[in-house]
């Protein structure tokens, strides 16, 4: 005979609800959803687990009487349409956990490898000068304008920024997923990025179901955060002039100032051409998107405030077509993107330790997203790692 579990009405709604799901879109796989909010009807045991498993929720927050207060565990500098944004979804929430247990089992490694701190980590503070800031950052960074010359196009040159952040001890991980979970892809309208500062561990997250222009940027921005010695959740926004918050609009200032140097711009603008074959000539030279040229000619004083947001929302039209595009002919190889979503430095030390004896391999498995031994091995060819 099936158990039965009486669970309060208002945990089953709470969980409904958190996890953005109507009563109807549940419903064909919990016909008898509405009674159980009612409390004219209980689920079984299985049901409930089931019920926990399609709405994210973990098992013993049912067992609750009332609904727990859920706080993110950085702080939240995002805002939409001004307004600061409070409720979480379970897949940030999830994202962030599974970020932190990463950022935890590196730490131990490289404390007990001898690793040296992240000298990046804390080195500046909201005092210093936007323009030092980004020079500093570029010069640790290795990204200033010479360097990449190197890079084909702004694509590549996102590469090669993810891949230097790294190389100054920064775990860069850039996943549109919650996990390895395909069917849990993150939203870009509630977070684009978030850090966690450690002075050994650092991380960044970016939300990899956003553009390619907001990705690069995004990532400039966190690092900034990491250089201020603060975890943060961000939504910056390339189109936002009136940002309030100091720390953001710092953050969103020497992000900018990293990728395009403001007096570079100005000596390098050519007003007599098309504004539009002027983005595209920036993006070459800077190896940036033409988002971020536009925005750069704005805070250059080069356009006024209505051609920006005009051209801007046109930009991104054109911009948000051309990925629509890229994506229904890209297909992807998990071998390549894996790595990228984990950061390819944690990867590598994971796998390594693994093959070394110092980590179970349950726990790389776990961590590593996949319980299959093929795919273990297969991403330490690809990483190089024997």
């Amino acid at each position: 005979m099936a158990v039965r579990v009486n669970v309060a009405p208002t945990m089953l709604r709470w969980a409904r609800r958190r996890a953005g799901q109507s009563t109807h879109s549940l419903s064909g796989k919990f016909p008898k959803l509405p009674d159980w909010e009612t409390g004219r009807a209980v689920p079984t045991m299985r049901q409930l687990e089931e019920y926990a498993r399609a709405t994210h929720a973990p098992l013993g927050f049912f067992f609750l009487s009332e609904p727990p207060t859920e706080e993110l565990p950085v702080h939240d500098f995002r805002t939409f349409d001004s307004q600061a944004v409070h409720t979480p979804t379970p897949d940030l929430l999830d994202t962030i956990y599974l970020s932190e247990q990463r950022q935890e089992w590196y730490r131990h490694f490289a404390i007990r490898n001898g690793e040296p701190r992240v000298a990046i980590v804390g080195s500046l503070s909201v005092r210093n000068r936007i323009t030092e800031a980004a020079a500093y950052l570029r010069d640790a960074l290795h990204f200033d304008l010479s360097s990449r010359t190197g890079y084909s196009n702004w694509n590549k040159a996102l590469s090669g920024l993810v891949a230097n952040a790294e190389d100054v001890g920064i775990l860069v991980m850039i996943s549109g997923i919650v996990g390895s979970n395909t069917h849990r892809k993150l939203d870009p309208r509630e977070f684009r990025g978030f850090s966690l500062v450690d002075r050994v561990a650092p991380v960044i997250f970016i939300n990899g179901v956003d553009t390619k222009a907001a990705q690069i940027f995004t990532l400039a921005h966190e690092i900034a955060h990491v250089s201020l010695g603060e975890s943060a959740l961000s939504k910056p926004d390339l189109s936002q002039t009136n940002v309030t918050d100091r720390t953001e609009r710092w953050c969103n200032s020497v992000a900018a100032e990293l990728l395009v140097p403001l007096e570079s711009i100005r000596d390098e603008y050519e007003p007599r051409n098309r504004l539009t074959e002027e983005l595209n000539r920036l993006a070459r030279y800077y190896k940036v998107s033409t988002l971020v040229i536009l925005r750069r000619i704005f805070d250059a004083d080069l356009i006024s405030h209505d051609n920006f947001e005009t051209s801007f929302s046109a930009e991104l039209r054109r911009v948000m077509a051309l990925l629509a595009k890229k994506k229904s002919t890209d297909g992807g190889d998990y071998y390549n993107t894996q790595p990228v979503r984990l950061s390819k430095r944690f990867a590598r030390a994971l796998i390594s330790d693994t093959l070394e004896g110092g980590t179970l391999y349950g726990e790389a498995f776990r961590l590593l997203g996949s319980k299959k031994l093929s795919v273990f091995e297969e991403l330490g060819q690809r990483l190089g790692v024997a």
